[in-house]
């Protein structure tokens, strides 16, 4: 009788410890996809941080140069196909945010539609509004772009006399 029962346990033991096995695998499985899914997250988190912080150095550059704007509009119908003009670059200075060596963003300009009529010219501004875009280079697998709309108002003199005061403060009288 013990002779037809010999391995019965073996058997037993084997399928145990592959299902063990399989639920471990599984659970590595899972932890991998939450990992690589925060380290997506992260990275786009910082991606975008890289390209308002490119924003915020341009954009004073941009401001005090307002009539290179229609040298440095991206004319290309795609916009991951602009690229940095070298003027701009130069007066921006470094491209650097984290410290290690590379251009971390890069910024072009973008018209906004502003014709009147017909198709949006890209290559020439007309109302002075462009977009300022900020993409940041740092993270190529996950790549982010920040864009404002800009104005150039002109500089005018502040009359205090005027309607509403100088900064809205009433006339002082």
């Amino acid at each position: 009788m013990r002779q037809s029962e010999r391995g019965s346990a073996m058997l037993v033991t084997l399928i145990l410890i592959s299902a063990l096995l399989a639920g471990a695998a599984v659970l590595a499985a899972m932890q991998m996809s939450s990992t690589r899914s925060s380290d997506v997250t992260r990275t786009g988190m910082s991606a975008t941080y890289c390209a308002e912080a490119g924003l915020a150095q341009a954009r004073a550059v941009i401001a005090a140069n307002y009539t290179s704007w229609g040298s440095w509009l991206c004319t290309a119908s795609s916009t991951s196909s602009c690229t940095e003009p070298s003027s701009l670059y130069t007066l921006i200075g470094s491209h650097d945010i984290d410290g290690v060596t590379g251009d971390d963003f890069m910024v072009y300009l973008r018209d906004n539609d502003d014709e009147l009529s017909g198709t949006n010219n890209l290559a020439a501004d007309n109302d002075l509004r462009v977009f300022i875009v900020s993409r940041c280079t740092k993270y190529p697998e996950n790549v982010k772009e920040v864009e404002e709309l800009v104005q150039y108002s002109g500089g005018g003199t502040c009359y205090q006399a005027q309607q509403g005061g100088c900064w809205g403060n009433g006339n002082s009288n």
